[in-house]
């Protein structure tokens, strides 16, 4: 979902099946998990710790406060690991070294996204995209073609993060102008590109769970329909009524908008051909990094072949790709708007989810998760019963790791034997571990993903997070579907060994 590269994917895939190995003891080695009590201190801390944070200083001083809390949870976990002998030094050692090795990709992306959002702006890609799209849209219908076209552009990339940072940045500012509430455009945005990236055979989060699970691919994906559709139905529906009670009329700033617009930047239709060649990259598949560098040279070059700012050369360029850029307009809601904060910006997210993998790899390492996760699974037998703990432990993968990657692989080894045992095929898990972990990986305020998204669209993850009605429905028709029984494939007990066979075959893709 995040880097859309199928090979990083699949390499990632093999190397945590052969590294996870979720039984009775830590990936480690020690074979003494720790105590359910003790295992809960930790996460217990670290919830309780945050929403301490949220009713005092508000959802946006987790950003702020994160890293500390995060850390304060590490060090918590790791005492009492240490303590209670379940893990040795060189195995959490050997974990921190490997979940950086996991992390470190994704830290140039999100800088290649500051220098995207900064450049197209400067060079005018964004204000183009604002003024079209204020003369064009009917501001009742803007949520609805907001989330319709971020699904699209996500199916075709595989790539929800991709979209946002393009796309979305562009659509934030032309929603801001219609007069529509940040949270609601937030909202029809993220929407839209996990639904597509959801559905998209080009997205790694996708080929991961079908291959943890051992399911075909557009087997999987077919499957996914059943939960899929009617979520993102019944949001359209919601951003339809949304759009129908507030968006009747531009917004009484927006001539003035477009006119400020006009005479601080040349929009010029020219100026497209930057976004055109960066969609037709991401068709071509080349690497997300290489996209995005791509996009902000263009951008760069863009600011000197189609505009004039006072005072831009190479050095203020520079500047301006390290901390941002402020340009005066006269109009300043308009101002607000144009406004970029550079890679000094997005710092504070690479900060967050550095520290949210130091806590995962410790929890993991130390047999934690693994105690946490074997409440969930030890005296479940019924159908409902085990999808609603698959998408409760998926939630909860996401919110100890912090990382969806992680949260798909390990909640897809520990109950793939479960659904073997139960005569449930292994893409009912494929569908219900998608339905859980990918598009909720967003809205959570320490996950990657959701650190990621707040940063670049400008609004915090909790105060966007009740807007985002495709991410929210998806787990509870996961439920539904399955309490329904719906479409529910089941196979006879003697069918494991076949199961098996298919998994170790997807695994050693």
């Amino acid at each position: 979902m995040r880097r859309p590269c199928k090979q990083v994917s699949i390499r990632l895939l093999t190397y945590f099946n052969g590294f996870i190995r979720l039984n009775k003891h830590s990936i480690f080695g020690s074979r003494n998990l720790p105590s359910l009590g003790i295992s809960l201190v930790p996460i217990s801390f670290l919830f309780v710790a945050l929403i301490s944070i949220i009713v005092v200083s508000g959802a946006d001083a987790v950003s702020e406060s994160g890293p500390y809390i995060l850390l304060a949870s590490t060090a918590i976990a790791l005492t009492l690991s240490l303590i209670g002998g379940v893990a040795s030094r060189r195995g959490l050692s050997v974990g921190f070294k490997r979940s950086a090795i996991q992390i470190l990709p994704a830290v140039p992306i999100l800088i290649c996204i500051a220098m995207v959002a900064t450049t197209w702006m400067l060079s005018g890609v964004v204000p183009t995209l604002i003024s079209y799209g204020l003369q064009i849209l009917n501001p009742k219908f803007f949520l609805v073609v907001t989330c319709v076209v971020c699904s699209a552009i996500s199916v075709l990339t595989g790539s929800s993060w991709t979209t946002i940072a393009t796309l979305g940045v562009a659509f934030m500012g032309i929603g801001e102008v219609m007069g529509y509430s940040d949270p609601w455009i937030a909202g029809a945005i993220i929407s839209g590109a996990y639904f597509g990236d959801k559905v998209s055979p080009l997205s790694d989060t996708t080929v991961i769970a079908s291959s943890t699970a051992g399911v075909d691919l557009f087997e999987h994906i077919r499957y996914l329909m059943f939960t899929t559709i009617p979520a993102i139905v019944i949001a359209l529906i919601v951003f339809f009524i949304v759009g129908m009670t507030t968006g009747t009329e531009q917004s009484p700033d927006a001539s003035a908008m477009l006119s400020a617009l006009g005479s601080t930047f040349n929009l010029s239709p020219w100026t497209l051909v930057i976004p055109a060649i960066t969609m037709i990259l991401i068709g071509m598949r080349v690497p997300t990094l290489k996209v995005l560098l791509i996009a902000s040279a263009m951008g760069a070059a863009g600011i000197f072949i189609f505009q004039s700012h006072e005072g831009m050369d190479i050095a203020a360029l520079a500047t301006s790709l390290w901390s941002g850029a402020a340009l005066s307009t006269g109009n300043p809601a308009l101002d607000n708007l144009v406004t970029t904060g550079g890679i000094l910006g997005m710092m504070p997210t690479v900060y967050l989810v550095l520290s949210a993998m130091l806590f995962g790899s410790v929890m993991i390492g130390s047999g934690m998760l693994t105690r946490l996760t074997d409440a969930f699974t030890s005296r479940l037998r019924h159908r409902t019963s085990i999808v609603s703990a698959t998408v409760t432990s998926g939630l909860v993968m996401n919110c100890c790791t912090a990382d969806q990657y992680l949260s798909l692989i390990i909640t897809g080894n520990m109950y793939r034997s479960l659904y073997r045992r139960n005569g449930l095929e292994p893409r009912l898990l494929s569908r219900a571990m998608e339905d859980s972990i990918s598009v909720t990986s967003v809205l959570i305020p320490w996950n990657s993903c959701g650190l990621t998204q707040a940063t670049v669209l400008g609004v915090g993850t909790l105060t966007y997070l009740p807007c985002c009605v495709f991410n929210i429905l998806t787990p509870l028709m996961s439920i539904l579907v399955a309490r329904l029984g719906f479409k529910i494939p089941v196979q006879p007990r003697n069918a494991a060994a076949d199961c098996q066979v298919r998994v170790a075959r997807n695994s050693a893709i």
